[in-house]
């Protein structure tokens, strides 16, 4: 019950009509159109960013309360295909609103933190995820820290389970990040402090160690 309060409390956001549709999608999902439930919260994740780091675990209690309701997959079903499609342009999303894009990569990376089949991250959303990550990596987005920040946060939250299901992309991703961090011309200084945790936390087997912490702490203080 606590749990399901916690998922109430992150929809005040939207207006009455919506929040009653989503509290009921979230307790009896058998009672809602579950693929306009799907596209709202996708929708409400490319415009808001915090709400796009909890949608993950939203979209966990919709998909668990159907399966155990009706045992079927319609909201997943749903929320991929829209995934999908957003990743098709996700060109054109950064283009257009990097902000947007940005939110698009949090909710992707959530999704893919919370979502599981048989215990395991959902095997379709690794190479998609990656491509994500691949595109922060590249030398445009290098030089935007709002990108930077995206992509190493993400690698916090999902880096060890996504090298698990990959690991040659993620060589492949840390040698692009080893080279930016190295070569690359127009860094931020906070951009370059970012990169050389995001490595050395990766080098030390996804940990932080106490000194570590201390020191990039002290330094984004400063």
């Amino acid at each position: 019950m606590g749990e399901t309060g916690k998922e109430e409390y992150k929809i005040q956001s939207f207006d009455s009509e919506t929040q009653k549709l989503l509290k009921t999608a979230l307790k009896d999902p058998s009672n809602v159109d579950l693929e306009k439930v799907a596209n709202i919260i996708v929708d409400q994740s490319l415009k808001d960013c915090v709400f796009s780091k909890e949608a993950g675990r939203i979209c966990y209690t919709i998909i668990q309360a159907e399966s155990k309701q009706v045992g079927q997959s319609i909201f997943r079903r749903s929320l991929l295909n829209r995934l999908q499609q957003e990743y098709k342009d996700r060109e054109e999303l950064r283009t257009r609103l990097l902000q947007a894009w940005i939110c698009y990569v949090t909710f992707i990376c959530n999704i893919f933190d919370y979502l599981r089949v048989n215990n395991m991250p959902m095997m379709a959303l690794v190479n998609p995820v990656y491509d994500c990550l691949f595109r922060l990596a590249q030398p445009d987005s290098l030089r935007k820290e709002e990108e930077v920040d995206c992509l190493v946060l993400q690698l916090h939250r999902i880096g060890e389970q996504l090298e698990k299901m990959n690991s040659q992309r993620m060589d492949e991703l840390f040698s692009l990040l080893r080279d930016g961090f190295l070569l690359q011309e127009g860094l931020s200084s906070l951009s370059q402090l970012l990169l050389l945790e995001i490595i050395e936390f990766r080098a030390a087997d996804w940990k932080m160690t106490d000194a570590a912490q201390k020191y990039y702490y002290s330094e984004v203080m400063d």
